[in-house]
């Protein structure tokens, strides 16, 4: 890695390092390929700096090395391989109106499964988070996750796997959408692009029900990702157990991916975040069967990690209350204990997986 300044930046070096401004707003993410686009606007935004990948860095030699003695990066390379296989599917479906359904098992089998039951795949994942929001990447993510959840819940083999798939072809429905819409974030869609959006739910069935003995619980996760408990959500306003046990769960590992993966124009934000979220939303939106285990086992796993706060003080992750408090508590450096669910003007910005 080395620091380049961006009057001498060209376009195809790979970013090395997430450039945020002063909000910590995300400018341009990691391991974006730079087009002169790219360096006009870091430009204009009076950017003089950044951190671009040499060639040893884009090497294969590297790749394979750093894969050996990290198991972050050797989850980043088999991800990275499974990505590609995603990609494919999801342009095959946009260009035939059909899911190529081999291939697909193949990938949630040998690939997605054992990824989602990796001890580490939580950590893993927001490791990866600065890569593309596009459908394929979105969807990986989140089938990794939904098999997480399904661990965490204790179902059986056959079950875990359905929900994996689940989780992959949850978008499905939006292979038919527009590059202009795919590009803009829901937050910024007009009112009439908002009700083509809500129709991917709807059309994604549609693509789902050619798939040969495909569950109905698939079917209708695909269908009713965006219900809500409370019935606020789309695209029919179904409500409590109408919604089915696939749905609620990839509705959960769907808002986690959203908040936790970084897009440009909006502030990176922690799985902290996304813990809060989900701990607020438990008993209206969400369904807590759902959220219960994932709180209790995702708190977990960040006990030890490091952090820091956005008045900068570090510390480590302690423990987390026992009355599903969104926060946790925080042992800093000198080693008194500061519960986060107190102090609401204090904010995790920094996570250093332990």
């Amino acid at each position: 890695m080395r620091a380049v300044s961006v009057e001498d930046l060209k376009p195809g070096m790979t970013l090395a390092r997430t450039v945020t401004n002063d909000e910590m707003i995300v400018v341009l993410s990691e391991n974006t390929l730079l087009t002169k686009a790219h360096i006009t606007r870091l430009g204009f935004l009076n950017i003089p700096v950044v951190y671009v990948k040499d060639e040893y860095e884009l090497s294969q030699n590297y790749l394979v090395a750093t894969s050996i003695f990290n198991q972050s990066n050797a989850f980043l390379q088999e991800y990275e391989g499974v990505v590609d296989s995603a990609k494919r599917i999801f342009e095959d479906t946009n260009k035939t109106g059909a899911v190529p359904v081999e291939e697909t098992h193949a990938i949630i089998e040998n690939d997605v499964a054992p990824m989602a039951k990796n001890s580490g795949a939580i950590d893993y994942l927001y490791e990866l988070n600065h890569l593309a929001s596009d459908i394929y990447n979105h969807s990986l993510r989140v089938s990794i996750l939904a098999g997480v959840i399904a661990k965490w819940m204790r179902f059986d083999r056959a079950k875990t796997q359905d929900i994996i798939l689940a989780g992959f072809l949850h978008d499905i429905g939006k292979t038919r959408f527009s590059q202009k819409l795919l590009d803009k974030h829901v937050s910024k869609l007009s009112a009439e692009e908002y009700e083509e959006y809500i129709r991917h739910t709807v059309d994604g069935q549609q693509v789902v029900n050619s798939i040969p003995n495909l569950s109905d619980g698939v079917k209708l996760a695909v269908l009713q990702h965006h219900e809500r408990m409370d019935g606020s959500g789309f695209p029919f306003g179904s409500t409590g157990q109408d919604i089915h046990e696939y749905a609620r769960i990839i509705a959960v590992a769907d808002i986690y991916d959203n908040i936790t993966t970084e897009r440009e124009g909006f502030v990176k934000e922690t799985p902290f975040t996304a813990i809060a979220y989900i701990t607020e939303h438990m008993f209206t939106i969400l369904d807590p069967g759902v959220c219960m285990p994932v709180l209790t086992h995702i708190t977990d796993a960040f006990l030890g990690s490091r952090v820091m706060l956005n008045d900068g003080t570090k510390g480590v992750i302690a423990a987390y209350p026992k009355d599903y408090a969104g926060l946790p508590i925080i042992s800093n450096e000198e080693e008194q204990l500061v519960n986060l669910n107190e102090h609401p003007e204090l904010k995790i910005i920094e996570y250093n997986p332990k």
